[in-house]
Order: C-alpha cells, then structure tokens, then sequence
C-alpha cells in the first residue's frame, strides 16, 4: 500500500477528488448571494461562464504544475522554484494571509445553518462557541492524516448532496411539467426577471468568484497523494466539472419552481427545500449546510497547514514548525494556524470576501507567472500534463482569471474593515510580506550561522 510522510497512508484519486471539491465548493451553499444580488437569470449566467473564464485555466494551471512538481507545499515550491526564494516566499505569505480570512467564513456558514436548526442554539455567544468547535473537531480529524480527511469528504460529499438531488429533480418537475402542462408559463419564465430589491451584480460577481477559487489548494499534499503525476489533473478537471454541475442545477431548479430571487440570503437554501418539496427536505438541506461548513474547514485545513510545514523544511520558520506525526502530519503547524483562524471569527462574511479576493488574487498571479517562467526556464522539464497551446497558451491561461480578480478589486472598492477601505487592509497585510521576509531569512542566518 502507498504511503506518504512517516508513512502515512497515500489519498487516492476519489478521495483527492472529494477534497478538492471541498475545497473549492461544499456544494450550492453560498449561492444564495449570488441570486439574490443578480436574480436567477444573471447567476446563471455569471455560474456558467465562470468555469469557462476562470476554474477551467486554473485548474489547467494546477495540473500541469502539481504533476510536474509533486512537493510538499504546492504552490509555494512552483513560484519558488520559477522565481526565487523571495517570491516564493511571497506566494506563502499571501496564501496564509488569506487563509486567516477565508477559513473565518465556513464556521460562520456552520453557525448560520445551525440556527436555522434551532435558533437558540446559537443566540449570544453560544454561536462563537459552536465556530470554536469547528475549528478544534477539524484538527483532531487532520491529525489523523490526509488520506483519512480524503476519504471522510467523499462520504461528507454524499450526504451533503442528497438533498439536493431531491430538491432539483422535483424542483424541475414541478417547474418543466407542472407550468407547461398546465400552460402557465408565468411561474416558469419569471426567473428571468432582476431582483426588485438588493440588485448588486458587482457584488454578485465578487461571491461567485469566491465560490469558484481554490483549484490550487490541493496541491499542497502532493507528496501525500498516490501517483500525483497522474491523479492531479484528473482530479482538478473532474472536480471543476463537479462544481459546476452541482450550482446550476439547483439554482435552475429553484427558479423554474418559480421562487422569487428576493427570497434568497444566506441560508434560504432551507425556505426553498421547504417551499418546494416540505418540511423534511428542510430539515436535511439545514444539516447539509452545517456539513458544508465543516467539510470545507477540513479540507482546507489539511491543505494549508502544509505550507508553514515547507516554509519550516525551508529554515524561513523555527524548525519546530516543521514537527510531525508519526501518521506525517505536520501538528505544530495544524495547532498553530487553528489558532488564527480562531481569531478570525466574528467578521462578516462581505467584508471577508473582500479581503480574500485581495491576497488571493496576488497569490494566484504569481502561480500563473511560475507557470509561465517553468516553461521558458525549464523547457525540458518533465510535464505528464501541459497546458495547451504552447508557451502562448500558458500565457492566455492567466488572462481571465486576472481580469476578474482585477473586476473583484473594483467591486470591494466601499468595503471597510477596522475603519480602512478593505481594499488598503489587504494591500497593507500584502506589502508586510517583503518585511516579514527579511526577519525570516535574518532568523535563518542566526540559526545557521
């Protein structure tokens, strides 16, 4: 049987699948801005395009790399390798920087769900409490390995769907055969209409991009991944595919069913399940979302916290960072940034995405550079996938995916945390980087020296 660090038992393709898919999505949850910013007919249009403009060269991009270099550390070792150590480094700090941000968001999507539950639940400040939970559940189970949080999204994926394959198909039903065999067509083509109220496509725009981003995440386990030369790419087109599929048709039931757009906030899967189907499609799309907030929080725990595990390899953290398990996970690492996200808790969920899509954006640029320097670097460089088109076509992959973050920028221009505009919070969190660099190669020297 394969294994991986300290001889940890290897993920396999469905697993690696399931994780992606975790990482990037945790199903239809967080669509509901989407639609209730831009109505039914525009989110489909903006879930449509998006895997077009942006997952489908992003997660080309992630193959080719993760397959050409399968290391600990993904991305972080790609820009460091095309471009330095000082950019690579950067690469680390924007990745960690916006993980601080964007793993506050999936024990709020928990909290929110659980209070749709019971209310009570969740009043005051047992809500901080139950986001608490998450963070701490999530590090017990990466503790035990990467194939073991592999293998628990592939059922975490099943039961998070279920009740949407219900939702959708009877959604669709009521929607295709109920309106036209009773030939009303108003019900059915009323999701075409813009929301009378809350209308905000830029806004709409900013949270699907947030819903699409992560393709590069995975890669940070390679060498805990079975053949990762050949499951990353598999893996990244399958789960692109996956992610896609599972937002549109359930949006595009629900507005067949003829619910109107205003109706949806964060959360209102659960109104919808009741409206079309009853109180106990209700019930299960409520636990589905907890599920979707504790399912992303463990992937992505399991991706991140191996970038400080490299950065430690590296001597650019104390070494004790570096520290594992016998099961080869890094558990200093792990205790360390659940202790940040911890302390991120209690934003709103607008203003994280502002930040997010700020480091995220830089981050990811730098990935599309690396792949573009690889390829004029290291020509001969062994490449089980390419992205097509030569070294033209690497250079168009990141086209899309820029403007749109340049887009995403423009959007959160009025967005304010700590009382600066989101947009110079993020930038200030990102020039820290150069600085933060020079205490950790000065640290570096004292060590060696």
């Amino acid at each position: 049987m394969a294994r991986g660090l300290g001889g940890s038992k290897k993920m396999r393709l469905l697993p690696l699948i399931a994780a992606t898919y975790f990482m990037v999505s945790g199903g239809p949850y967080g669509l509901e801005d989407i639609i209730g910013k831009a109505g039914y007919g525009r989110a489909l249009l903006l879930l449509a395009l998006m895997p077009l403009v942006w997952s489908l060269p992003t997660s080309l991009m992630v193959g080719e790399l993760a397959s050409a270099l399968p290391e600990e550390g993904g991305y972080y070792c790609w820009v460091r390798r095309a471009l330095g150590a000082f950019w690579g480094f950067q690469e680390a700090w924007l990745s960690m920087a916006a993980s601080v941000f964007d793993m506050a968001i999936y024990p709020v999507i928990f909290v929110t769900y659980l209070g749709r539950l019971e209310p009570a639940w969740t009043a005051g400040s047992r809500g901080t409490w139950w986001a608490l939970a998450v963070v701490v559940l999530c590090a017990a189970w990466n503790l035990r390995g990467a194939s073991a949080v592999g293998e628990g999204s592939v059922g975490l994926f099943c039961l998070l769907l279920s009740p949407f394959v219900v939702l959708t198909g009877v959604g669709l039903w009521k929607g295709l055969i109920g309106h036209y065999g009773q030939g009303n067509f108003e019900g059915s083509s009323s999701w075409l209409k813009a929301p009378a109220a809350g209308a905000d496509f830029a806004g709409a725009v900013s949270v699907t991009l947030w819903n699409y981003m992560g393709w590069d995440n995975a890669s940070t386990v390679a060498q805990e991944v079975q053949a990762p030369q050949r499951n990353y790419p598999r893996a990244m087109l399958t789960a692109a595919g996956l992610v896609a599929l599972t937002y549109l048709l359930p949006l595009a039931a629900v507005a067949l069913a003829g619910i109107p757009a205003e109706q949806f906030s964060t959360g209102a899967w659960a109104d919808a399940a009741r409206e079309v189907v009853g109180p106990w499609l209700a019930l299960c799309v409520v636990l589905g979302g907890t599920i979707n907030g504790f399912g992303m929080f463990n992937a992505l725990m399991m991706s991140y916290t191996r970038v400080p595990y490299a950065l430690a390899e590296e001597g650019l953290l104390p070494k004790v960072v570096g520290r594992r398990t016998q099961a080869g996970v890094p558990w200093v690492s792990v205790v360390l940034c659940s202790v940040a996200w911890a302390l991120a808790l209690g934003m709103s969920f607008e203003r994280l995405i502002s930040i997010d899509l700020v480091l995220y954006g830089g981050a990811l640029g730098l990935e599309f550079v690396a792949l573009v320097v690889l390829r004029v670097k290291e020509p001969d460089l062994v490449r089980p996938f390419r992205v097509p088109g030569g070294l033209w076509g690497a250079v168009g992959m990141g086209v899309g995916p820029m403007l749109l973050i340049g887009f995403a920028l423009w959007a959160a221009r009025d967005e304010r945390v700590a009382g600066l505009p989101a947009l110079e919070f993020a930038t200030l969190v990102a020039v820290a980087g150069p600085l933060v660099y020079l205490v950790a190669r000065w640290g570096q020297r004292g060590v060696c020296g």
